[in-house]
């Protein structure tokens, strides 16, 4: 990739491509176009328009330490560029906060599914670690009436998730609070919650990809047994919502048949499991039985 010779934009992906798949990397390609789209300051689909476009050594000194730093320090795309799309959104992201993922879209799904097609005005959601604000400005987004409030411990991360509120134009619609679990909406109800909470227990840090490791490691890991947070959101939640409100965690794939439980546990109706797109259980959602005296 370096020297006189001429480069064209295909033949920096098809060179990439081949070396990130030497090196291991999940999806090659998608990252070489998303690398080569940024130091190129376009987008992928311009990358395809200008395939045998030449690109300068400049540019290209500047794609080659993108590639090194994704090959050797496996540093996550997202962070090399600063951003990501999720929901169709583009956010920003940093090391502050958890690189939105796909599954996470069947939390955003599953909590459309229980919210009025219009969001009726009046209604409030809760966002229980929100980072980069992914899931409550998703569901801001799909729902022009909607209210928000979004939560979190680390004041770096509500910091991207305004940021990122600010560029979608959802800042009037959404609430920022630092502070852990309901901590901050003490005596508030919610018409919907939810939540991506950490669920990977501390011991796991030793098997998970290398990318992983850049991301922080509070919005990752609860702790010894991993549920502690999940089961915390569940037994707390009931007098946060309203009735017949519902309650919706992302978790792992193996601890949904326990999420239900306690969700059973703790008052909850129509529970439901929900696969994510490669059809491992990756939501658990449940509705608040109406109370007696409830109005």
């Amino acid at each position: 990739m370096s020297g006189a010779e001429t480069w064209t934009v295909l033949d920096l992906l098809r060179w990439t491509t081949a070396h990130f798949g030497r090196q291991g990397i999940d999806s090659p390609r998608l990252d070489a176009e998303c690398l080569l789209a940024h130091a190129l300051a376009t987008d992928r689909l311009r990358l395809y328009l200008e395939f045998d476009k030449p690109v300068e050594e400049s540019e290209r000194a500047r794609f080659r330490e993108l590639v090194r730093r994704r090959g050797a320090e496996r540093i996550p795309v997202a962070h090399l560029t600063g951003r990501k799309e999720f929901w169709s959104l583009p956010l920003r992201v940093t090391r502050d906060v958890l690189t939105p993922r796909p599954d996470t879209e069947t939390l955003v799904q599953a909590a459309l599914g229980n919210l009025s097609a219009d969001g009726a005005a009046g209604t409030r959601i809760l966002d229980v670690g929100t980072g980069s604000g992914a899931i409550a400005l998703a569901l801001l987004s799909e729902r022009p009436k909607l209210q928000a409030v979004a939560t979190d411990v680390c004041a770096a991360a509500l910091a991207v998730a305004e940021e990122n509120a600010g560029e979608l134009g959802l800042l009037g619609r959404i609430d920022l609070r630092r502070g852990p679990l309901f901590e901050p909406v003490a005596g508030e109800r919610f018409d919907l919650v939810v939540s991506n909470p950490p669920y990977l227990a501390a011991g796991e840090a030793g098997d998970l990809a290398a990318e992983l490791a850049h991301e922080p490691g509070l919005a990752l890991f609860a702790g010894p047994a991993g549920t502690e947070l999940l089961e915390a959101l569940v037994a707390g939640a009931s007098p946060h919502l309203v009735p017949e409100g519902s309650l919706l965690l992302e978790v792992a794939p193996a601890q949904a048949s326990v999420v239900a439980g306690w969700m059973r546990a703790a008052g909850f109706e129509n529970i439901r499991v929900h696969d994510d797109l490669g059809r491992r259980p990756r939501v658990v959602s449940g509705r608040l039985a109406r109370r007696g005296g409830d109005a």
